[in-house]
C-alpha cells in the first residue's frame, strides 16, 4: 500500500485511506458537502450527471441578456475549486423514464425530485468503477427541508433505501439531524465535524462558505434544473398534450429553453426567437422544421412545430410579422422555407398586438 493510499493511526498501524464519491450539481450545497468531507482527510472524487434539463451551459450561453454573466460549467468549476477529479456522465436517455414515470410523483411542477435523487445516487452506487476503485461511500449536498419534495426528513431514508446505497449515503450538511451512517459509525468520518442544517434558509450555507473562503458560487439550490421552473414545465406539458403522448427527445427539451412558444391552434406552434443569439441557435434546426423569416424588415427566425396547412402558415406568418421591425407596416414580406430547402415568399399584414391572444403563449 502506498503512502498516498494509507494513513497512520495512533498505534502506527497503517489503515486504508477512505474514498468518497460526491454528487456534484455545481451548486453551493454540493460544493460545501464535498469540502466538509475533504477537510477530514477523505479522498473525494465527483460525479456530475447530464440530464439535458440543466440550466447551466445553454440558455446563458445563447442569450444576449446574459452576455455579462461569466460562462462556465459550474460542476467543473466546483471540481476545480475543490481540486478533485470530476466524472461527467450522460444519463439523458435513461433519465427519460424518471421524467415520464416518476414513482413518487412530481413536485410543484414537472420536477420528479425524489425519483431523480434516488436515480442519481443509484447510478453512483451502481457505477462499476465505484466498487472497482474502492469508493467507500457517497456524499450529497442535501439539507433537510431545503426542497419540499426530495429533502424532507421522511423522504431521505427512501432515497437511501431505494437507491441501494443504504447507510453508505452521507449528507454532511444535515448529518446530525439523521441517524449515524456507516462512515460515521466506523469512524471513517467524525460525526462531530458534520452539520445539522435544516430548512430553506441559506444563511448557514453562506456562513460555511465564508469559513472555507468561497466567495463565488452558483446560487441555485435545486433550481439548476429546468423542470423546477413553472414556465418550462408548462411548455413540456403543452408538448405532450399536442402530441397526444408523453415522450420527448433531446432536441425537444433543448428547444423548450429557447424563444417564445406560441400555439394559436392545437395542431401547431411557433417557436419565435427573441434575439440574435436565439436566431442563430434556431438556424441549426432549419433542416428539421419549416421556418419563417422576414425579408422586407428585420425580424425573428421562427420554427413551425406540428402539422399545418396553407391557412395555418399564413396565420403563422402574420404572427411572425407582428414581432418584426415591420409590425406597424401595412404588409411584411416573409419567406417560408421547407425543411427540404424549397421556399417561397408572401406578403402578409402584421397581426395587431391585441389579436395575439394571451392564451396562445405557452
Amino acid at each position: 500500500m502506498t503512502q498516498a493510499n494509507s494513513i497512520q493511526t495512533s498505534n502506527n498501524a497503517p489503515q486504508k485511506k477512505r474514498k468518497a464519491v460526491a454528487l456534484i450539481s455545481g451548486g453551493l450545497d454540493s460544493l460545501l458537502a464535498a469540502k466538509v468531507i475533504q477537510e477530514q482527510g477523505i479522498h473525494v472524487e465527483g460525479i456530475n450527471f447530464y440530464t439535458g434539463f440543466c440550466v447551466e451551459g445553454h440558455t446563458h450561453a445563447i442569450r444576449k441578456k446574459d452576455k455579462d454573466k461569466q460562462k462556465r460549467n459550474n460542476a467543473l468549476w466546483v471540481a476545480e475549486q475543490l481540486g478533485i477529479k470530476l466524472h461527467i456522465i450522460d444519463i439523458s436517455e435513461e433519465y427519460k423514464d424518471i421524467v415520464l414515470n416518476p414513482k413518487h410523483g412530481y413536485g410543484a411542477n414537472l420536477n420528479p425530485c425524489l425519483d431523480c435523487k434516488i436515480f442519481m445516487v443509484n447510478q453512483a452506487q451502481a457505477w462499476a468503477w465505484a466498487e472497482e476503485n474502492g469508493f467507500d461511500f457517497i456524499i450529497t449536498g442535501e439539507v433537510i427541508g431545503q426542497r419540499p419534495k426530495s429533502q424532507r426528513k421522511e423522504t431521505m431514508p427512501i432515497i437511501a433505501r431505494e437507491s441501494g446505497a443504504e447507510d453508505r449515503l452521507l449528507r454532511p450538511l444535515c448529518a446530525k439531524n439523521l441517524m449515524p451512517t456507516l462512515p460515521e459509525r466506523e469512524g471513517w468520518v467524525d460525526r462531530e465535524q458534520l452539520y445539522d442544517f435544516s430548512g430553506r434558509s441559506r444563511k448557514p450555507q453562506f456562513e460555511l462558505a465564508k469559513k472555507f473562503g468561497f466567495d463565488d458560487f452558483a446560487q441555485p439550490a435545486g433550481g439548476c434544473c429546468f423542470l423546477t421552473d413553472a414556465n418550462y414545465s408548462a411548455k413540456l406539458a403543452d408538448l405532450w398534450e399536442a402530441r397526444g403522448e408523453r415522450r420527448y427527445e433531446l432536441d425537444d427539451i433543448m428547444l423548450l429553453k429557447v424563444g417564445r412558444h406560441i400555439r394559436p391552434k392545437p395542431n401547431f406552434k411557433l417557436i419565435v426567437s427573441r434575439e440574435e443569439g436565439e436566431n442563430n441557435f434556431l438556424k441549426g434546426y432549419k433542416k428539421q422544421f419549416t421556418s419563417i423569416h422576414t425579408v422586407s424588415h428585420g425580424g425573428p427566425l421562427t420554427l413551425l412545430d406540428g402539422s399545418f396547412d396553407k391557412e395555418d402558415i399564413k396565420l403563422a406568418a402574420q404572427i411572425v410579422a407582428r414581432y418584426s421591425g415591420g409590425k406597424s407596416a401595412d404588409a411584411v414580406t416573409v419567406q417560408i422555407e421547407n425543411f427540404n430547402g424549397t421556399s417561397y415568399v408572401m406578403d402578409v399584414p402584421p397581426m395587431p398586438a391585441h389579436e395575439v391572444k394571451e392564451e396562445w403563449h405557452v
